[in-house]
């Protein structure tokens, strides 16, 4: 398989990531409407770029941590990846909050377990994941909940008009800062895959295997910021309401603290080279702020259904990952892909069609 065809499946991962997580980082804002949901969207699109560019860390783990080099190739990079995107794409669907973090490792897992067995796994990497799985939404739980217990021992006196001005204010800076920190650690995810394919593909021409330790060039960078930002963009309305209108009502004291427990969770994450669901994070903040009120505030039947959407995504990426590396080792692969991007771009078109239904009822409602 070609490189650019390798590039070209990555980005389009890039942009469903920033087109579904964009609702995990600006839902809160828009459901308490401190801010229209387009204005919104650009913020967040712009954050994610300048988060995009904070830092590396991330993307050496998913490049040389997941899967051992000597053992795949870029068919095995390919199906990882486009085992991930159609997760997300059919997660975004049925307007369930995905984690494309946990989607992409477990499809690089399952990839590389069909390319060269358990020995083409890497532990470090697939450790600081599963590090990630917990304490990001466990972190996002508590300290959200902790922020807004001591908000209500800190304004216990002020008055509920001052409190609601104040706060609805913060918030345009902790939704800034949530979407920061979407950028600094998701963004990566995919700058690791093009890093690692690049990587690849130089091995292959000249026989030399990947060396252990590199740096993400520029242009890697630079370019998975970009597409991250258009993906945002195009937002996500349907898990917008998911997230920031049906697990819990929010006032903006309330998303405030979700978006500051949510964001240093990520922000820590994202420094340590652990990669770490934006969904899981701002998902188990809003449950835990909404549980300073009353356990009865957040509406656990629909926390079920995005949990249940948390738990499948490992053992589905990983059978996604490892079907299509099978079926690019034993059958014809421009067909495969051919097949797998014809039905990417179905559900692209749905979702398009949704999207502008529910952004005109958002607009007007």
């Amino acid at each position: 398989m070609d490189l650019w065809v390798v590039l070209v499946i990555a980005y389009l991962f890039e942009f469903a990531n920033g087109w579904t997580d964009a609702p995990n980082s600006i839902a809160t804002v828009v459901s308490t409407r401190v801010l229209r949901p387009m204005t919104a969207v650009l913020m967040a699109a712009v954050l994610n770029l300048l988060g995009a560019l904070s830092g590396t860390a991330v993307a050496k783990t998913i490049a040389t941590g997941i899967v051992t080099t000597e053992l795949i190739n870029l068919e095995t990079i390919a199906a990882a990846v486009l085992g991930a995107t159609l997760w997300a794409l059919g997660a975004q669907y049925f307007g369930l909050p995905s984690s494309e973090s946990h989607a992409l490792v477990a499809g690089l897992l399952g990839a590389g377990y069909a390319a060269g067995g358990v020995q083409a796994l890497e532990w470090e990497g697939t450790r600081k994941a599963l590090i990630g799985l917990v304490t990001s939404p466990v972190g996002g739980f508590f300290i959200g909940l902790g922020i807004m217990v001591s908000i209500f021992w800190l304004f216990a006196k002020a008055k509920p008009t001052f409190v609601r001005r104040f706060f609805g204010k913060a918030q345009i800076g902790s939704a800034a800062f949530m979407a920061y920190s979407h950028g600094l650690n998701d963004a990566q995810k995919t700058m690791g895959i093009i890093a690692l394919a690049v990587l690849l593909d130089e091995s292959e021409r000249t026989g030399a295997p990947v060396p252990p330790e590199f740096e993400i060039a520029n242009w890697i960078i630079v370019s998975a910021a970009i597409v991250m930002g258009l993906g945002t963009s195009v937002g996500g309305w349907r898990v917008i309401r998911t997230m920031g209108l049906r697990l819990t009502k929010l006032e903006p004291v309330h998303g405030f603290a979700a978006e500051t427990g949510a964001a240093a969770v990520i922000t820590g994450a994202g420094f340590l080279g652990i990669p770490v669901s934006t969904t899981h994070a701002i998902g188990s903040a809003i449950m835990g702020v909404g549980a300073t009120e009353r356990l009865s505030a957040v509406r656990w039947g629909v926390a079920g259904q995005v949990v249940l959407a948390w738990i499948f995504t490992w053992p589905s990426c990983m059978i996604l990952g490892f079907v299509l590396e099978k079926l690019f080792a034993q059958l014809f692969p421009p067909l495969v892909l051919a097949v797998v991007l014809a039905g990417s771009a179905l559900t692209l078109g749905m979702l398009f069609r949704k999207h502008r239904r529910l952004d005109t009822a958002m607009a007007t409602g």
